[in-house]
């Protein structure tokens, strides 16, 4: 009768097998990561500034001073930003701090940790002046 399995020199062949491979995917996976949180905050803080934009033109070019007056031009903005003055929100690594006036506006997207989550701090400003830093 003869036994059927694999011996612990097979099994330990096939975890440092699963483990070389890993050790090649993982970076790529960060990196990919970084990219996709990067590109989503240019976007949003591009489209938080359209929306702000947009609000400026249908007022007689007051901007919003609360994120709730954006809700017609960006459904999202509250997700982003917060009506209380000095709060951030974290969303997909990264935090957005918006402060908004009825002259103007700033909206910044800061990575969460540098260099991990991403590695580019978005700014808009009034004018819909985006600035990557």
């Amino acid at each position: 009768m003869r036994k059927t399995g694999l011996t612990l020199v097979e099994i330990m062949i096939i975890i440092a097998i699963v483990a070389l491979l890993a050790s090649f995917a993982l970076p790529n996976l960060i990196t990919a990561r970084k990219t996709s949180n990067e590109a989503a905050a240019k976007a949003t803080i591009r489209s938080l500034s359209t929306a702000a934009e947009a609000y400026a033109t249908a007022n007689k070019g007051q901007y919003p001073v609360a994120v709730s007056s954006l809700a017609e031009f960006i459904t999202s903005a509250s997700d982003y930003c917060e009506d209380l003055v000095g709060t951030t929100s974290t969303v997909q690594g990264y935090n957005y701090a918006c402060t908004m006036t009825a002259t103007g506006y700033t909206f910044v997207a800061a990575p969460v940790t540098a260099g991990t989550t991403g590695s580019i701090t978005y700014t808009a400003t009034t004018g819909g002046v985006l600035t990557p830093l």
